[in-house]
């Protein structure tokens, strides 16, 4: 998983609100925009991993391994203080920690059922629905249709071709994305730079360790198993949200927003290349709906706040 679609991530900011200077050196020689593509094939090339590990591990033996990785890695680099909070911000973090739990988890048992494009697609529904509700534009009724007419020819009329329960999987992970979005925003005006970020991921993961272990047991413990499961916590966690924190520095977030709406194709991509998961005609056609549709909806969104620079074509 990503950073949000419609808001900043939590650590984008400084601890006064403005965004820090340019970064400099080899990553932000990229360009944003590059910083943000590179960001978005490293998650779902990250994703795809992720499939080829749950033979290993299963989904909820990948998620912890996963989890437990980014947090060690995020822990270690912000090195939050534990003190000095109030209720209300321990309350606020931890809420976060269990939000992102659930949205790896049912997002992994998803892709452990449909291929990993439609899976994503159906997850960027959360956001989207989100962004449109936001709004509440006229115009948005039509982001709203684009996005079901997508949906529906991406399940065939009744999903048929797709694993029910997988769908589930992708559309509640989805509705946790949208929960994300709203919580790291509130998470990022509690605790400075990415020390919520990193005490949110220390919650999920704990919270998932005794999942990963009731499915998993000891094949945790297997080396080339914890290995590649610390390979996907970089792939999916640590370098794209690093990636996305120097982008955004130099990238409005209404950009951002909508190089983010190009996920489904990515993953699409990723698992083609990978898992060989061919994609029809029709479910081309579909993903390119949703991805028309969040594009609609950013823009529109974006378009009535002065302060925002309007998306670039």
């Amino acid at each position: 998983m990503t950073a949000p679609l419609s808001t900043t991530p939590t650590p984008t900011t400084s601890g006064d609100g403005k965004h820090p200077s340019a970064p400099r050196g080899r990553l932000g020689s990229l360009g944003p925009v590059g910083l943000v593509l590179a960001g978005g094939i490293s998650v779902q090339f990250g994703g795809a991993l992720a499939v080829t590990l749950m033979p290993r591990a299963g989904a909820l033996g990948v998620v912890t391994l996963r989890l437990l990785a980014a947090a060690v890695v995020l822990l270690l680099v912000c090195r939050p203080r534990l003190r000095g909070h109030s209720r209300a911000d321990w309350g606020t973090v931890i809420v976060f920690g269990i939000t992102m739990g659930a949205m790896n988890g049912l997002f992994y048992e998803a892709v452990a059922r449909i291929p990993l494009g439609p899976a994503v697609t159906l997850e960027v529904l959360g956001p989207l629905a989100l962004s449109v509700l936001a709004s509440r534009r006229a115009i948005n009724a039509l982001w709203a249709g684009l996005a079901l007419a997508g949906v529906f020819l991406l399940g065939g009329g009744g999903f048929g071709d797709l694993d029910p329960a997988g769908v589930g999987f992708a559309l509640g992970a989805g509705a946790m994305w949208a929960a994300y979005i709203v919580f790291s925003a509130r998470t990022g005006r509690r605790f400075p730079q990415a020390d919520g970020l990193a005490l949110a991921m220390a919650v999920a993961a704990l919270l998932f360790l005794p999942l990963g272990i009731a499915e998993s047991g000891t094949r945790l413990l297997n080396p080339t198993t914890a290995a590649l499961g610390s390979a996907v916590a970089l792939l999916s966690s640590v370098l794209p949200y690093t990636l996305e924190l120097l982008a955004l520095r130099r990238l409005p977030a209404p950009t951002f927003a909508i190089l983010m709406s190009l996920e489904p194709a990515i993953a699409a991509t990723a698992g083609f290349l990978i898992l060989g998961q061919s994609l029809t005609p029709t479910e081309a056609a579909a993903i390119t709906l949703v991805i028309a549709a969040t594009i609609g909806a950013v823009r529109t969104q974006t378009s009535r706040k002065p302060g925002l620079r309007a998306p670039e074509a």
